[in-house]
């Protein structure tokens, strides 16, 4: 996001929920579906590393920008030097609550580079603030709030011995508790606390922690029955007809702890 050169550019508290959305999407994807890959770039042995979330969704391990004062604000540093040194869980745990301060940090620079009124920055905080944080999505805390609100559940259906998968071919089915949610429509209309409503807190993807939406494709972990988008942990409605029971990557990354240990 540009703050504008000779003539300024007008940004609204939209564009920089933009923004923060889609580096929330991308730090997410390195601390749950990439968790392998991001395990790796982040060997202990190199220089101070930093987690970087990019607008179109993607992720990087890098060392921090060389500018002084850089662009944008800095990540945490150093992520890699804790790695090998506390359980793969709490160190990932401790890399999402970092991520979640600096979106925070970026989202609020923006804010006051663009000039933004208490309103305008009211307005902000409240569309960040309806999504799970990432300390809550990596580490399950979205899930548990949900079975709260929900006692009656996917738990319970579960021991029918169905598959929970949706594809498009079932588009007018939604996944229990989780009526259709298009956020797109609601991006340009979330205006305060007012508009918060528990209408939409429904249960949320484990991996981006987006709720459901219309002709979307969901699959549920056998194992800790959290519900997924399929583009999310890379599943078609094909190869899950094909699939007898479905762990999910958080769920096959603490078997392969178990192993290890």
């Amino acid at each position: 996001m540009d703050g504008g050169g000779a003539a300024r550019v007008t940004r609204t508290p939209e564009d920089v929920f933009r923004d923060f959305r889609g580096r929330r999407a991308g730090m997410i994807k390195a601390l749950t579906t990439e968790v392998e890959k991001f395990y790796q770039q982040c060997d202990p042995e190199k220089e101070n590393l930093s987690l970087y979330g990019f607008p179109n969704e993607t992720w990087k391990v890098n060392l921090p920008a060389e500018e002084v004062p850089p662009e944008l604000p800095e990540p945490a540093l150093g992520i890699n030097f804790a790695r090998d040194g506390m359980a793969e869980k709490d160190w990932l745990a401790l890399v999402a609550v970092h991520s979640d301060s600096w979106l925070l940090a970026v989202a609020f620079y923006f804010s006051s580079r663009f000039g933004f009124d208490k309103e305008s920055r009211r307005r902000l905080f409240n569309m960040m603030n309806n999504h799970p944080t990432i300390y809550e999505v990596v580490t399950g805390t979205v899930k548990k709030q949900s079975k709260e609100k929900n006692p009656n559940s996917s738990s319970k259906s579960n021991k029918s011995g169905s598959k929970k998968r949706y594809s498009e071919a079932e588009s007018r089915k939604s996944p229990p508790s989780m009526p259709p949610y298009k956020e797109e429509e609601e991006e340009d209309n979330m205006e305060g606390p007012e508009d918060c409503n528990d209408e939409h807190d429904n249960t949320p993807c484990g991996a981006c922690g987006e709720s459901y939406g219309k002709d979307e494709f969901w699959i549920c972990c056998d194992l800790c029955e959290q519900w997924f988008h399929g583009k999310c942990v890379r599943i078609t409605p094909a190869r899950a007809e094909h699939i007898k029971q479905y762990k999910c990557p958080s769920c096959s990354s603490n078997k392969r702890a178990k192993l290890v240990g």
